[in-house]
């Protein structure tokens, strides 16, 4: 994706504070991300997703590995686990920083 200030206009969340979990799964390979937005994580890992972007980077889910926070590649997750199949359509705001 390109790498911007925000990566889509819109996302996908349980709740309208997107705070809630939406499914967790298991990391299927290794993940570095290119930059502190995203969270990396090693094979086998439990992966905790909060939120998916959608439209121009659909690619990209938003969610937590341990105390880490960050996006990841939505196709390296096999999900094991649906915590709410309701979801909300909301805007995105400008995407994670890096400190």
């Amino acid at each position: 994706p390109e790498l911007g200030r925000r990566f889509a206009e819109r996302k996908r969340c349980a709740d309208p504070e997107c705070s809630m979990l939406m499914c967790r799964g298991k990391a299927m390979q290794d993940f570095k991300g290119p930059d502190c937005r995203f969270v990396n994580f090693k094979k086998g890992e439990a992966v905790y997703v909060y939120y998916k972007l959608i439209g121009k980077s659909t690619e990209l889910w938003a969610g937590s590995v341990g105390s880490d926070f960050g996006y990841f590649p939505k196709d390296l997750l096999e999900v094991n686990h649906n915590y709410s199949n309701d979801e909300l359509e909301l805007p995105t705001d400008v995407s994670l920083t890096c400190w």
